[in-house]
């Protein structure tokens, strides 16, 4: 097989495109020949070493593909199925091994590209409105980077769900896109304060909750923006990681609820993996929710698709096609 392998961290001339042996499958494992992978930020952070991994490292947590091999106790799945997953590492790569129980089917009705899009971006939009601050009729959220991968999810789905959508986005492009996903307030953040937009609009602190996947940049005049006892889920470092914060902030900000969650624990059991996959694919074939593919780059030219997210030239999911 082949597949794209870092062997030191940094920038995207790290990344080399190479053959590599074929996996087999060990017990509790299939292996999967990739239809698409998806780009994440979590890949960058992997390759610039922001988060640590193990050298030298097939780059890659998310992709759609048929299944080639099972191995050994292996009853869920057979050689032909339609499988996704979100958080296998090594999906930079025209086959993959995957531990059996964290993949899910794709059904007939959903495209295997439609299909790779969705896991780590479109179970992060699901568990952030619908567990970390559940959203309901009336709620008040504001999402970052609303053109973004993840921003255009979580913006329908907080639609879906009742709530009223602040949303920043960097161009009159992108904010079309966050508009036409249903954002009933789309700020550009590069010709105004955005909180001082959002609190001309609506009053001071009026937001229910906060869904950042920028960090650094608008940390803390998000915090500015929730209600007493209103909730800050900083999920993501686009703009880099946020600076540490003291708990009396928090108090003084009225009581804030801070989390700094991830995806991979909230899709620690089989169940959740699953209830969220169904969710979500669900809502794509009853045409509730609309996955924009933004880009589409070949597998060995990842490290372009890299320089791409980093420099905020995209729009919805990225995706690498082998």
């Amino acid at each position: 097989m082949w597949g794209i392998q870092i062997d030191e961290a940094g920038g995207p001339e790290v990344m080399v495109w190479r053959e590599l042996p074929d996996p087999e499958p060990d017990a509790g494992q299939i292996v999967v020949e990739t239809a698409a992978a998806g780009l994440n930020f979590i890949d960058t952070y992997q390759r610039t070493g922001l988060y640590a991994v193990p050298l030298p490292w097939v780059l890659g947590l998310e992709g759609s593909g048929t299944v080639v091999a099972v191995g050994d106790g292996v009853t869920m799945w057979s050689i032909g199925d339609r499988v996704a997953w979100p958080g296998s590492p090594g999906s930079y790569a025209t086959k993959v091994a995957l531990p059996a129980d964290r993949v899910v089917a794709v059904p007939e009705s959903v495209d295997l590209e439609t299909a790779a899009a969705l896991p780590l971006q479109g179970m992060t939009a699901h568990y952030l409105a619908t567990d970390t601050y559940a959203l309901t009729e009336g709620s008040r959220c504001l999402v970052h980077a609303g053109a973004g991968g993840v921003g255009l999810l979580l913006i329908q789905i907080a639609k879906l769900l009742g709530a009223e959508v602040f949303t920043t986005v960097g161009t009159p492009e992108k904010a079309e896109l966050a508009g036409a996903a249903g954002a009933d307030h789309t700020i550009l953040y590069r010709d105004v304060d955005f909180a001082e937009a959002i609190t001309g609009i609506a009053g001071a602190r009026p937001l229910d909750v906060v869904y950042d996947g920028v960090g650094k940049t608008v940390f803390d005049q998000s915090l500015s923006l929730l209600r007493k006892r209103g909730t800050m889920a900083t999920f993501g470092n686009a703009s880099g990681p946020v600076d540490p914060v003291s708990p009396l902030t928090l108090s003084s900000n009225g009581s804030i609820f801070l989390t700094r969650p991830t995806l991979f624990d909230y899709i620690a059991e089989r169940d959740e993996l699953e209830r969220r996959a169904a969710d979500l694919y669900g809502w794509v074939a009853d045409g509730r929710l609309d996955v924009r593919i933004g880009a589409r780059f070949a597998l060995e030219d990842a490290a372009d698709a890299h320089r791409a997210l980093e420099g905020r030239q995209t729009t919805g999911k990225v995706l690498l096609i082998p």
